[in-house]
């Protein structure tokens, strides 16, 4: 059974920094894809980072120069350094993977159709 699970949240200050994590189950991450999304109330659920398999990053323009993706496919583990925070970071913080197909293994992208499984995500406030 597939599963994903965020961990890592919390009320944060403004310029403060969290460590988010997503531990896989169920699968190996190896040659997958994967991604943090995030959605804020009443807004859209928006890609933040994503990593393919290679391990080539792309970030949103907001987050850019703030936010780290990285991966530990031995532990099955994915993460999401984020550094300066600010109140409009504030969102529900997904993880979600991409399972491999011919070509995928250089390719990461923030269409929420591309991504196969999700977690059910974790509460990230920034506010004083």
């Amino acid at each position: 059974q597939v599963q994903l699970v965020e961990s890592g949240g919390g009320l944060v200050q403004p310029g403060g920094s969290l460590r988010l994590s997503c531990e896989a189950s169920g699968f190996t991450l190896v040659d997958y894809a994967i991604g943090w999304f995030r959605q804020a109330p009443g807004k859209e659920r928006e890609g933040v980072s994503c990593m393919s398999a290679s391990g080539g990053t792309v970030y949103a323009a907001s987050v850019k120069g703030r936010f780290t993706i990285s991966r530990d496919n031995d532990k099955k583990k994915m993460y999401l350094q984020m550094n300066s925070l600010q109140p409009e970071d504030t969102a529900v913080y997904f993880c979600a993977t991409d399972k491999p197909y011919a070509g995928s293994y250089y390719y990461c992208s923030f269409a929420l159709n591309d991504y196969d499984d999700w977690g059910p995500g974790t509460q990230v406030t920034v506010a004083s």
